[in-house]
């Protein structure tokens, strides 16, 4: 056998570099982070053709025809000969300008133009050069007139907003020219059109630097606008083409809902002398989507009413008048059915009944007794564990009580009236584990066109005559609730312990959270009385989209028709109060979508205005126009996160973003959202913006109250706080909740040390001189139903209202 020789290396054996694989892993790496995992791969039986270049081409183009048909589309339903003409607002961003002197340079643009005027102050204008025609409305001008130019402003196509240059370079918005555009900025401005007035007027050499001038401060506001020069015919011509021509705004608020501007409104009184009840007929151009007229209309200030019928008279403004004759009778189009007809019922009348049971009888008594087996609740602690470790664990069982004792430990709590304006009044019960997530505040930037004005005046001011002036008694309230909002600032959330009430009867509708973001909350537990009368949506998204997709696909009144709708039980004094009272005779009519009559709980993102420097306190009055409505409501705040929880605010301060909650009736998003509040000389204000959010009542809004203590001795893990509690009863009432330091210390209550409220604390880790306990307790709150439609008043309704308000007082004295 021959012998083998092995070869055995040395220490100078050839080493090569490991393979350098950069920034990514190898295979290998790969492979050993799988384990031999493999990804799902969707399988499909479809067989997949690859189109080659010339089918993709073709089918780029046949998109690219599609969308330009759809444009056209949208462009042809405005102005032409049997569609809606152009609905123009014309807003003067000036007092002193004259809109009649910019319609009138517009009317006389072209020699073949028809000018026709309607019995409510619309100027119909036809235009052959271009085959369109347009509408021009006029709101009137003025402080306290905002609300009117709103109201115009949601239904019209184009916005043509007049400045002139005979002002100066910094007046081109004057006070009411900067007031009215941050409102209609914040509801959203529908295409607007620049045009500088009175340029001619000043010396040519300046006529492209003022000119200039105004196109910087109009670049500011609206960016993509270019500003157009209106003082020459040819000028207005451009004017209008360029109103006929560009690409509208669309907003969809308005958009996705039936509305008609009326330009004939006529009341006819019902035959009997007894009914107040009339019918009102309001004649115009139906625009937006397709009327059903077994639904609902909202006209703002009168309120919801139901349709009769809608007929189509013949159009008096029409392009083409050689075709007069062709349809001069007047055709109905549509008439409601009685039992099809949406009903005007708003809120949901609550059995008292529901729910209830009869008294069993004794036979039923006996036999649930025999039934029912007489058991005793034990809980299975390790051993080891001391008191506070088993208050954690939740696994109870059930096991027969050999002796048939049962534990009466039954605990009545008296569910008072949740009808609170400060911390003085609240009541509620800890029965919890507790704990908080902090958030931290998040400020919103808002980029607002501000109202800064300098006053300066070089004579003497008269000290008695400015005295006059001014309402002291509503300067001190405003600068206790500033003092009111500065300290709930410094101290959020913070009250001190009462003496004279014990802890667990003060707070006994508190409760406590293990965490604010994951601890559950029902939001099903102990609603009010109010919540009985309010509609709840399944999933308030999915309902949205399909009575929006409903709504476009609806085949009613088709709009661009000149229409008449016959709004059927309009009570007669208030029409006359509506009429005395409008400065106009047009009003506006909105087709009402399904349930948007009905009363829920609604929440809307509001932001603060920037020149809005005053803390608005919750469930503080305020006026809320949310799309087609207007309203008062008396709103709670909380905190915009995410969350099934949210934080409730004591005050809306300024630059801030939070969300109200109020009960208002429902309306689908989108929809802008305007808060005004009352001003002491009866103007209005605009303090907030912004969108609604939803209608949902699940929406758990939780108020928080933090008390406070401080160390007493300090030990490595404990440490003895006092001035917390009073009472050696509450110590043990709350000794679940967990502990909190101002320093980021987490810890829980050990035991009472003796009878004055003194307590053992156990923390994770060594406590500061300087450290303060906090203890986070919370509870649900609920807006009040404050809800007030912004209708006209007849003198029923002002004594309604009087005998409303003496019924409340009269309930508030009798609680107190």
């Amino acid at each position: 056998m021959a012998d083998h020789a092995f070869h055995r290396p040395g220490p100078l054996k050839q080493a090569n570099k490991a393979h350098k694989t950069g920034r990514h892993r190898s295979k290998g790496a790969i492979d050993n982070a799988q384990k031999g995992k493999i990804g799902l791969r969707p399988i499909s039986h479809k067989h997949k053709q690859q189109q080659r270049k010339e089918q993709r081409r073709n089918q780029m183009n046949q998109l690219r025809k599609n969308k330009r048909e759809e444009v056209l589309e949208q462009k042809r339903k405005l102005g032409g000969q049997n569609t809606a003409p152009f609905l123009v607002c014309l807003l003067p961003m000036h007092e002193q300008i004259d809109p009649k002197s910019a319609l009138e340079i517009l009317q006389g643009c072209d020699s073949e133009l028809v000018v026709e005027n309607s019995p409510s102050g619309i100027v119909y204008i036809n235009l052959p050069r271009f085959k369109q025609r347009f509408a021009f409305v006029t709101p009137p001008v003025g402080r306290g007139n905002e609300l009117i130019a709103l109201d115009y402003l949601k239904v019209c196509d184009t916005t043509l907003l007049l400045t002139s240059a005979a002002f100066g370079d910094d007046e081109i918005f004057d006070r009411w020219g900067q007031r009215i555009f941050n409102m209609i900025s914040a509801q959203g401005i529908p295409t607007p059109v620049v045009a500088l007035m009175d340029l001619e007027s000043i010396n040519p050499k300046r006529r492209s630097a003022a000119k200039q001038a105004a196109q910087k401060i109009i670049s500011k506001l609206l960016p993509e606008e270019k500003i157009m020069q209106l003082d020459t015919a040819s000028e207005g011509l451009n004017v209008m083409r360029r109103i006929g021509g560009q690409k509208k705004r669309i907003l969809h608020n308005v958009a996705n809902r039936p509305h008609l501007f009326g330009d004939v409104v006529e009341f006819k009184p019902s035959s009997d002398p007894s009914d107040d009840l009339g019918t009102l007929e309001v004649t115009g151009f139906l625009r937006g989507q397709s009327l059903n007229v077994n639904g609902l209309v909202h006209i703002p200030g009168l309120g919801d009413f139901q349709l009769s019928q809608v007929v189509a008279p013949p159009d008096p403004y029409k392009l083409d008048k050689s075709r007069d004759g062709e349809n001069d009778e007047v055709r109905l189009l549509d008439r409601s059915d009685p039992l099809k007809r949406t009903s005007l019922q708003s809120e949901n009348i609550p059995d008292p009944m529901d729910a209830e049971q009869t008294w069993p009888t004794e036979e039923e008594i006996a036999a649930s007794q025999a039934e029912t087996k007489k058991m005793k609740l034990v809980k299975r602690v390790p051993k080891g564990y001391s008191e506070y470790q088993a208050a954690w664990i939740p696994d109870v069982e059930e096991v027969e009580d050999p002796d048939g004792k049962e534990d009466d430990d039954d605990m009545s709590n008296d569910d008072d009236d949740e009808d609170e304006e400060d911390d003085d009044g609240d009541f509620m019960s800890c029965d919890n584990k507790s704990f908080e997530d902090e958030y931290e505040r998040r400020d919103s930037d808002t980029e607002e066109f501000q109202d800064s004005v300098s006053v300066a005046s070089e004579a003497a001011i008269n000290d008695e005559k400015y005295d006059q002036q001014m309402d002291f008694q509503e300067e001190r309230e405003t600068l206790k609730k500033l003092q009111q909002a500065r300290t709930d600032q410094l101290w959020p959330d913070e009250i001190d312990t009462p003496l004279d009430v014990p802890a667990r009867e003060r707070f006994q509708k508190y409760r406590g959270l293990e965490s604010f973001r994951t601890s559950p909350w029902d939001a099903k537990e102990n609603l009010p009385a109010d919540y009985a009368r309010i509609y709840q949506f399944q999933n308030f998204d999915r309902t949205k989209r399909r009575i929006l997709n409903e709504g476009k696909e609806f085949e009613g009144v088709l709009p661009g028709f000149y229409v008449t709708l016959h709004v059927i039980n309009v009570p007669e004094s208030r029409w006359n109060a509506f009429k005395s009272a409008q400065l106009t005779d047009n009003i506006i009519v909105y087709g009402m979508l399904p349930h948007e009559h009905q009363m829920c709980v609604m929440n809307v993102v509001l932001q603060r205005m920037p020149d809005s420097e005053v803390p608005l306190k919750s469930k503080e009055q305020l006026i809320i126009q949310c799309g087609y409505r207007r309203f008062i409501v008396n709103p709670i705040y909380s905190q915009h996160t995410n969350g099934d929880k949210h934080k409730f605010e004591r005050y809306f301060r300024p630059y801030e973003t939070v969300c109200a909650t109020f009960y208002a009736p429902i309306q689908f998003p989108p929809a802008a959202v305007l808060a005004f509040k009352v001003n002491p000389d009866s103007t209005l204000a605009l303090v907030a913006r912004g969108r609604l959010l939803s209608c949902n009542p699940d929406r758990i809004v939780l108020k928080r109250v933090v008390l406070s203590g401080h160390p007493m001795r300090i030990n490595r893990k404990s440490a003895s706080i006092r001035y917390m509690f009073f009472y050696k009863e509450d110590v043990e009432y709350f000794k679940p909740v967990k502990l909190r330091t101002k320093c980021g210390r987490l810890g829980h209550i050990k035991e009472s040390l003796g009878t004055h409220g003194h307590m053992k604390c156990y923390f994770d880790g060594q406590l500061r001189s300087y450290d303060t306990a906090f203890m986070y307790l919370y509870k649900r709150v609920f807006p009040k139903w404050t809800y007030e439609e912004c209708l006209v008043r007849t003198a029923e309704h002002e004594r309604q209202h009087a005998s409303a308000n003496r019924r409340s007082s009269q309930q508030v004295a009798m609680e107190e």
